[in-house]
């Protein structure tokens, strides 16, 4: 009985393990590749999967989503002899299990050799300050030569971007002074254009400020006019309602005249005319001073033609 026990036990892990290799389960997004007898036979898709367990065989199990695969920097010489080094990443995709299989040995090693020696012809065509602006350019370029190299191989090349652009030091160097002075030039200028601006708003506010005051001194003047010329019609005006006898006027003349007289400078004053007969009436209206009204009376008479030039004694 011993025999037939240990048969069955190695019957039931041969089946156990012929179920195992019946059956398959793929990922979503994965694609394995079947071989009978070294042959290739089929492509098991994602889901549940029946092959011939000892016949058949899983060659290799691809992922198909999108990867990212980054190169390390790779020295590249430019049109002008420089030599910078450019870090690129590839975003590929596999669309042909079979082709990524059968038709190359292994893509990856393929993608990349291939990007270095596109890249190399790329950029040998270029100078320095072109390689350095042109990103999207070398971009758009890498991926047209690999997509087409690529698509025999059942890859796709979703995208191509150049991650870094390493320029010598020297070259760094120089680039960063001319950066440096180009931004102090930038500066200085804008602090030239600045002073100028301040400068032209300063002389139009004070344009403006001279011309407000200048218009202000010629209001006030013109308010002061007025305001005299009124003062001298309301004067005019009350003398006149007052009807002023000729006794009332020569008074007012007797007033003005020390008023003329004063200041230490003034060596010649004129005598109007008029004053003669002013005080010729005054004399008339005082009758006790016949005197003095009678010499004044000479003078006025004497005064008829105009005005009379006296001299002020100076006092030294």
């Amino acid at each position: 009985m011993e025999p037939v026990i240990i048969v069955l036990i190695i019957l039931v892990v041969l089946v156990f393990i012929a179920l195992i290799k019946t059956i398959q389960v793929i990922p979503q997004a994965s694609a394995a590749i079947v071989e009978r007898f070294g042959r290739y036979t089929r492509t098991l898709n994602a889901g549940l999967n029946i092959v011939v367990p000892f016949i058949d065989t899983i060659r290799n199990r691809i992922d198909l989503r999108e990867q990212v695969v980054p190169f390390p920097p790779q020295p590249v010489i430019t049109q002008d002899n420089l030599v910078v080094n450019i870090d690129t990443v590839i975003y590929y995709q596999v669309t042909d299990a079979r082709a990524a299989t059968y038709e190359v040995a292994s893509y990856i090693q393929a993608i990349e050799q291939l990007t270095v020696t596109t890249l190399r012809n790329i950029i040998g065509g270029m100078d320095l300050e072109r390689t350095l602006t042109s990103r999207e350019e070398i971009n758009a370029a890498l991926r047209g030569v690999l997509d087409e190299a690529t698509g025999k191989w059942g890859i796709r090349v979703n995208r191509v971007e150049l991650k870094a652009i390493e320029p010598p030091t020297s070259i760094q160097d120089s680039m960063e002074k001319q950066m440096r002075a180009d931004r102090d030039k930038r500066a200085a200028i804008l602090t030239a254009e600045g002073t100028r601006q301040a400068a032209i708003l300063t002389a139009e506010g004070e344009k403006q400020s001279q011309i407000l005051r200048a218009e202000g001194e010629a209001k006030a003047a013109a308010l002061r006019a007025e305001g005299e010329a009124q003062a001298v019609r309301t004067v005019f005006e009350a003398i006149h309602a007052g009807d002023p006898d000729q006794k009332l006027l020569s008074y007012q003349y007797l007033q003005m005249l020390p008023k003329i007289a004063e200041g230490d400078a003034n060596k010649l004053w004129i005598v109007p005319s008029e004053i003669g007969d002013a005080l010729k009436g005054l004399s008339g209206a005082m009758g006790n001073l016949g005197g003095l009204g009678g010499g004044s009376g000479g003078n006025g008479s004497s005064g008829n033609t105009g005005t009379e030039r006296r001299e002020k004694p100076s006092i030294d």
